[in-house]
């Protein structure tokens, strides 16, 4: 691992996605941490097969999610309205070469489309500024924030996020000379349309980004090459 952790963000379409064929591309992409939205209980044990530490907790109504570590970490969850960010804390003592402690954030923002939009909107709304809130407490420190965020790099949500947080996507980008690529399509074969799946970090250096094909899935996988960089003190 040296000094960074592999990251893999992926919606995993509420079972729609392989259970085995997800385990298999953990294990081949190498990934350290893998944040998942919508995960079954079938995806979950396939899951845990792998990557033995985190917390899963699927679910069959589009709200499952996990956090999956290769090595344990301390982990809670913050209250969002319709369903908690999952949070995991690595501490170099469980972590060799890490260089100092990270935050991860696993979260999934409710789509714009979910009817009816007069309770849909507002708990966007309030989902955001939990987010937000809990990015401004204490001190800065090396931190994640993956998943589906149903907001392309336009949208508002997306946007206020990125106040904070930079896009890994864009940083990965600038270093390549490439340019970010969508992760979802409306059908699980069809040419990926936006970019609703995202890395944001703080304090990060971003080594690597690639978007993965999920087996079955709308969605695109986000996996992440990330090395922490030191924290910086509260000075309050």
């Amino acid at each position: 691992m040296g000094g960074s952790v592999r990251l893999l963000t992926a919606n995993l379409w509420n079972g729609a996605v392989d259970a085995r064929g997800f385990a298999e591309l953990v294990e081949r992409s190498g990934a350290d941490v893998v944040a998942t939205q919508e995960m079954t209980p079938e995806q979950s044990r396939e899951l845990e097969r792998v990557l033995a530490h985190g917390r899963l907790e699927p679910a069959r109504d589009h709200s499952g999610m996990g956090l999956a570590l290769r090595h344990p970490g301390r982990l809670q969850s913050l209250p969002l309205p319709e369903r908690p960010a999952h949070i995991a804390r690595l501490d170099p003592s469980h972590w060799a070469g890490l260089p100092t402690h990270l935050e991860i954030l696993n979260v999934h923002i409710t789509a714009p489309h979910v009817w009816p939009p007069w309770r849909t909107f507002p708990a966007r709304r309030r989902q955001l500024a939990g987010l937000k809130g809990y990015l401004a407490a204490g001190c800065q420190r090396p931190r994640v924030l993956a998943g589906d965020l149903n907001a392309t790099p336009v949208w508002p949500l997306y946007r206020r996020l990125a106040e904070r947080l930079a896009d890994a996507a864009h940083l990965a980008a600038n270093g390549s000379g490439g340019r970010p690529r969508p992760t979802w399509a409306p059908a699980a074969r069809g040419p990926r349309l936006l970019r609703i799946d995202h890395v944001l970090v703080e304090r990060i250096r971003v080594e690597r980004l690639e978007v993965v094909a999920l087996p079955g899935g709308d969605h695109s996988g986000v996996l992440a090459e990330l090395a922490p960089l030191g924290e910086l003190q509260d000075s309050s």
